[in-house]
């Protein structure tokens, strides 16, 4: 039964997500070991199904190791400085060689899954010139996109798949990052979705020094975290822009050395959160660093709360906010695991709605992953000062659990509390002391709680008080 309610609960959340993301944009980065890997033709059935779904898709592929390759099997001398790769103008046919050739790997991998996509000429770039003494030759930046023609492909029905290629006003081609590119267009489209798909992106204490004000999941990785978070790790462990050293960072196709060690992918890792936070602020909604490796990752990431890697998010993701009456039976629903473990006392849709005003759900993407009530009691006779409340009631669904979503609401009721002057708050826990222990929560005894809560409390049961002075 409960593998059934489970079920249901994804069921719904696919639906749910179906509907918001309806003619939503996605883009799509795709790392290149990912694409020189066995992984690529369920990624890519993957990302025809969220197409066929109603999302919009552009696909931004890495060219790095085939560029490599090409140019070494051709002997052409090439080098990484500050993350862009510095080749002579006779590689350049060959650059655009490999880069075509990913991208009509792609292409053709789509239209096993009937999908049409194209390839197109829609990005204008400019030379990175000579920079500190060094010619960059055949390196390019890019400079402007063509949005009109990108929408209208995608209002067309099509997939555009862009290789890591710009061209001047006068035709010459440059080779651009495919990494920029992909949050250049997501910023310039405005999506809702811009996706970092590469090997194993974990972002854990072993590799890089963490804020305390982030969650980690039960294998040590940053689930998720905001703008100002990424901000504070990235100044914590040194951004790796322009001054990344030569062969560590690069945002671009990027070619790097042929063994990708421990410092690379830090620098990888660093790369790609500077890119989020900025594509972050310039108006896209969420921004998804995600394990390749992990198949069906990309519709779990959008269509439920199940994911791996690590999302990048602004300000309005996930909102706490009064329940209202609609939100009873979803409620209803987060609350009855919790009553089936004994962590929740059950409650009725009309206990609910009577107590209405007391409880707050944690909302994302129109659906209640979080609930909460902060209960006053005024004792007969007693001054306000006498006053004190109960949290109760705390649900978070657990695939939010990870993210700081139980720390979040807790606070905000503590809040709540103290601007109405109440004293101290208590709760009645069986089997989760050590969270709000955690929060500041002491144990405290059973007849330090009002009357009319202790009238309700079951000695059988045996819940423990554990309160905080505010």
């Amino acid at each position: 039964m409960e593998n059934l309610s489970e079920s249901a609960k994804q069921i719904r959340d696919v639906i749910n997500y179906i509907k918001i993301f309806k003619d939503a944009l996605a883009v799509i980065h795709i790392d290149d070991q990912i694409i020189d890997s066995g992984l690529l033709p369920s990624l890519i059935h993957d990302i025809a199904l969220i197409h066929q779904a109603g999302l919009k898709v552009i696909v931004s592929p890495g060219a790095r190791k085939q560029i490599s390759e090409i140019l070494d099997g051709a002997k052409i001398e090439w080098k990484i400085q500050k993350g862009s790769r510095v080749a002579p103008e006779s590689a350049m046919p060959l650059i655009k060689t490999a880069a075509f050739d990913v991208a009509n790997t792609i292409m053709n991998h789509l239209a096993g899954e009937n999908r049409t996509a194209v390839i197109g000429n829609w990005v204008k770039a400019r030379a990175k010139g000579v920079l500190d003494g060094t010619d960059y030759g055949t390196a390019g930046e890019i400079d402007k996109l063509k949005i009109d023609v990108i929408k209208q492909t995608l209002d067309d029905g099509f997939i555009p798949i862009f290789p890591c290629i710009g061209w001047n006003d006068l035709g010459k081609p440059y080779n651009i990052s495919s990494a920029e590119l992909a949050q250049q267009i997501a910023c310039g489209l405005k999506a809702q979705k811009l996706f970092y798909i590469l090997p194993d992106p974990k972002i854990s204490k072993n590799e890089f020094s963490l804020p305390d004000s982030v969650h980690l999941s039960g294998d040590g990785n940053i689930p998720a975290m905001n703008l100002a978070e990424a901000e504070e790790i990235l100044r914590m462990n040194g951004d790796c822009g322009a001054e990344a050293s030569p062969k560590s960072a690069a945002p671009a196709d990027c070619g790097l050395e042929k063994n990708r060690g421990a410092s690379e992918h830090r620098a990888q890792i660093l790369s790609l959160l500077r890119l989020a936070k900025d594509a972050c602020k310039k108006g896209v909604d969420r921004v998804h660093i995600l394990n390749g490796k992990v198949d069906g990752i990309l519709p779990c990431e959008i269509f439920s709360g199940i994911g791996s890697g690590t999302m990048v998010y602004n300000n309005g993701y996930g909102d706490l906010r009064a329940m209202q009456p609609q939100d009873i039976p979803s409620v209803l629903s987060l609350m009855n695991p919790f009553v089936q473990k004994g962590i929740l006392l059950e409650r009725t849709a009309k206990q609910l709605k009577a107590d209405l005003d007391s409880y707050i759900v944690y909302n994302v993407d129109e659906g209640i992953h979080a609930c909460a009530a902060l209960k006053v009691y005024q004792e007969s006779g007693a001054s306000s000062e006498a006053t004190q409340a109960e949290i109760c009631a705390v649900a978070v669904d657990p695939a939010y659990g990870n993210m700081g979503v139980g720390p979040k609401i807790v606070n905000y009721l503590l809040d709540k509390a103290r601007a109405q002057k109440i004293k101290s708050v208590f709760v009645m826990t069986t089997q989760t002391a050590d969270f709000f222990e955690k929060l500041g929560f002491a144990p405290d005894s059973i007849d330090s709680i009002p009357a009319e809560r202790k009238k309700l409390w079951n000695p059988e049961r045996g819940s423990k008080v554990y309160r905080i002075s505010l």
